[in-house]
């Protein structure tokens, strides 16, 4: 149980730190910071918007809130949908980064995880 609860604070944290870079960059590329080359503005908004869903889901499993798997779960839903516009965009010929295919692959990949711990957190049982 100890240890569940160590992961569940560990995958907060990460959360929250992830979160707030997240606004940081973003909040700083859409007020104008160095050319950035090719921005996807849906991708871009939305993660910097997500960027608070990310602070408020690690606040939560910090706290072991029952609430924090269901937001992580739709953290991971809502950055797969995204992920999925901007194959759609890609396929479309429209312009983009190939940095913006790595960072989604990892948003993907950490709100997986992240998911996974809240699921298992010791707050859901």
């Amino acid at each position: 149980m100890a240890e569940r609860r160590t992961l569940s604070r560990v995958a907060g944290v990460v959360a929250i730190v992830f979160g707030a870079l997240t606004i940081v960059s973003g909040g700083a590329t859409l007020v104008g910071a160095p050319d950035m080359g090719a921005v996807v503005p849906f991708v871009l908004w939305f993660n910097t918007l997500a960027g608070a869903a990310y602070v408020a889901a690690g606040l939560g499993l910090w706290q072991g809130r029952r609430w924090a798997f269901p937001l992580s779960l739709a953290i991971f839903a809502a950055t797969v949908l995204v992920f999925t516009a901007l194959g759609f965009h890609i396929a479309g010929g429209g312009a983009y980064e190939m940095r913006t295919v790595y960072a989604m692959t990892l948003r993907c990949a950490v709100w997986a995880a992240i998911a996974l711990v809240a699921r298992q957190s010791p707050a859901r049982r």
